[in-house]
């Protein structure tokens, strides 16, 4: 696929444009890259009024031929996954296409065996070892649909995913490792079976060695394998038929079900990775997501894969044992693409500088970011102390509804800005909306994000229920995705995200964004991230609530609440002065790194009996820490 890697501005600019004259034809010839049982009949259906997109009509695949199968031959005995574990102790794994390729047969077999077919649910609630990612594959490779579950959130949790999608089989493990903690996962498990009628089987990974004890209807993973062979033919599947479920949180708290299906997630994760990262073959390339959501599943699993990459998988977590974790597994495995989230770029931000400066990144080639937008003092400290100023940054802008990198600079290739997303990929068709709902042709402009054209890897609908996936979607604006953020764009033609639009507070009448507040609240020198929120106010109607971490070495202040509001005054005026400023060690946040401001607001607002589902945050712990601090 390397033939379809950009490698000037120029080409990128005679790329789009063909990609955006003719879409159909330019997608037809990426699509001829892949490995096809059948070719398609026709290359795009779409009527986003409805909504429906179809790609690739006709075409049927195994996914799992072109992230393993045709690699054999040339790259067999090529690495494929570099597994890291959690303890830095325990020797790191490396799995080649070939043993990669013999596993996920093997664990096919294993799921044949235990009755999955084309088309049933498999529920995936597992750490992030290798055998999560054979998982995966060996579900795709059956034709049966994965959903993973991330192995930190709780049993009610798991138990609503499950129970949406109808799940068949559960696949976990007796334990995660997770820092200096252990997850407890099949207790949690069986927990949430006591309400999931669906599961006939559970299959259980020995990773912790717990004491734990299988009921009816459990096996252990390791002894399942003893009974098949490690050939299993991949099962023809159509373009459109489903690939994976995955959930993503709701503005309401009610987990949406995205359904992704193979054709055409396949070949735009393939192109994004091979393009927005410029992979080359020998490379080694680290993303710092779980794979329990969408980041993981396109650019840990299947985008590198499907480019014959060597992937990182990284167990633990950055401050394990110590907060140089990163830069140690950098230097040990030459790492060339690092991808990581702001959230964490600010975390170790907070800590010496000398515990990036003593590994050697010479190796890093391209840095990454995802999840969030990054604020400017975190994009200049990661540019300088992790790339040395030599490594381009992409910020790629996407969501789990996008199936893979929608706006982002490519490394190297097209220029990259601080807090800029810069340029859109290929394909992808941004327009700027504004208060009444028209397209802004201005070329510096904001407003409100959508995307007029369907690109391949979109998400079909929220399962089970279409009419939500239309109403959440595509009933803003007539014949067009929105994505509910907002962004402005410059005269470069660059692209900023400035937040989700739900995202702004009417104080006295006026409208005021979060992030402008924020942005302006993190340039304090004694600041690592804020959150704004609004909370009832009897004259103001609604005031500014401001939730602020500060550097560990810095102590809270009422001089320092002053400070805060003066930079507050002098960006952006005396209206955003916030009401209350609380300090707090850190903010609630999903998984992909999005700060939870509807549990501040209701926090803020002292609606504390409706806090909803926390344990699906990537730090339950610290809502309680931000109640007992309310101001």
């Amino acid at each position: 696929m390397q033939h379809l890697r950009i490698k000037s501005l120029k080409e990128y600019k005679e790329t789009y444009q063909k990609s955006i004259e003719q879409p159909e034809q330019f997608w037809d010839e990426v699509a001829k890259s892949f490995l096809w049982k059948k070719e398609w009949d026709t290359t795009l259906e779409w009527d986003f009024t409805k909504p429906e997109v179809k790609w690739f009509q006709g075409g049927k695949l195994n996914i799992t031929e072109n992230c393993l199968d045709r690699h054999l031959e040339k790259r067999g005995s090529k690495t494929a996954i570099i597994f890291e574990p959690n303890d830095p102790k325990e020797k790191a794994q490396h799995i080649s296409y070939k043993e990669l390729h013999a596993k996920v047969c093997a664990f096919a077999n294993v799921l044949y065996n235990n009755g999955v077919e084309k088309g049933d649910r498999v529920c995936i609630y597992m750490p992030m070892v290798p055998e999560l990612t054979i998982a995966i594959l060996a579900c795709a490779r059956i034709g049966a649909i994965h959903s993973v579950v991330f192995a930190g959130f709780s049993a009610n949790a798991l138990a609503a995913r499950i129970n949406d999608a109808n799940c068949k089989i559960l696949l976990t493990a007796d334990g995660g490792f997770r820092g200096d903690k252990v997850t407890p996962l099949k207790s949690i498990a069986d927990e949430a079976l006591k309400s999931c009628s669906s599961i006939e089987k559970t299959i259980v990974l020995n990773r912790c060695n717990l004491n734990i004890s299988l009921s009816e209807n459990q096996v252990w993973w390791h002894e399942e394998l003893y009974n098949v062979n490690n050939k299993f033919e991949a099962v023809a599947v159509d373009a459109e038929d489903m690939l994976f479920i995955l959930y993503t949180s709701g503005s309401t708290g009610s987990p949406k079900g995205m359904v992704h299906t193979c054709g055409g997630y396949m070949v735009y994760t393939g192109y994004s990775f091979l393009n927005v990262f410029q992979y080359k073959n020998e490379d080694v390339y680290w993303c710092t997501a779980d794979i329990g959501w969408i980041t993981g599943h396109s650019y840990i699993v299947y985008g590198p894969l499907l480019n014959g990459a060597t992937t990182v998988m990284f167990e633990g977590v950055p401050s394990y044992p110590n907060f140089d974790r990163f830069w140690q597994i950098c230097e040990k495995h030459k790492v060339n693409q690092f991808y990581t989230a702001p959230t964490a770029i600010r975390a170790l931000k907070k800590h010496p500088i000398s515990m990036v400066e003593q590994y050697d990144l010479s190796n890093l080639k391209t840095l990454g970011t995802v999840g969030e937008p990054i604020n400017e003092e975190a994009w200049h400290w990661y540019d300088e102390h992790v790339g040395k100023r030599k490594c381009p940054i992409v910020d790629t802008w996407w969501q789990t509804e996008t199936g893979g990198i929608m706006l982002s600079s490519l490394a190297g290739i097209t220029p990259d800005k601080a807090t800029f997303a810069t340029l859109p990929l290929p394909g992808i068709q941004p327009v700027l909306i504004n208060e009444v709902a028209n397209v802004i042709d201005d070329v510096v402009a904001q407003g409100r994000l959508a995307i007029k054209f369907p690109w391949p890897s979109i998400a079909r609908t929220i399962y089970g229920n279409h009419e939500r996936y239309k109403d959440t979607y595509f009933s803003a604006f007539k014949n067009m995705y929105f994505s509910g953020d907002g962004a402005l764009r410059d005269a470069d033609g660059d692209y900023r995200i400035t937040g989700r639009v739900d995202d702004v507070i009417i104080v006295s009448g006026h409208n005021l964004g979060t992030a402008p507040i924020e942005n302006a609240i993190n340039e304090h020198e004694q600041v690592v991230e804020s959150a704004i929120v609004g909370f009832p106010h009897d004259i103001k109607g609604t005031a500014l609530y401001a939730y602020v971490v500060l550097y560990n070495d810095v102590s809270p202040s009422e001089f320092l609440k002053i400070e805060i509001n003066q930079f507050i005054s002098d960006k952006i005026g005396p209206i955003a002065k916030c009401d209350k400023i609380q300090f707090v060690s850190s903010l609630p946040k999903t998984r992909s790194g999005k700060i939870m401001r509807r549990i501040l607001r209701k926090i803020a607002a002292n609606e504390l009996n409706n806090l909803g589902d926390v344990s699906t945050l990537l730090n339950p712990e610290i809502v309680e820490d931000v109640i007992k601090g309310r101001l």
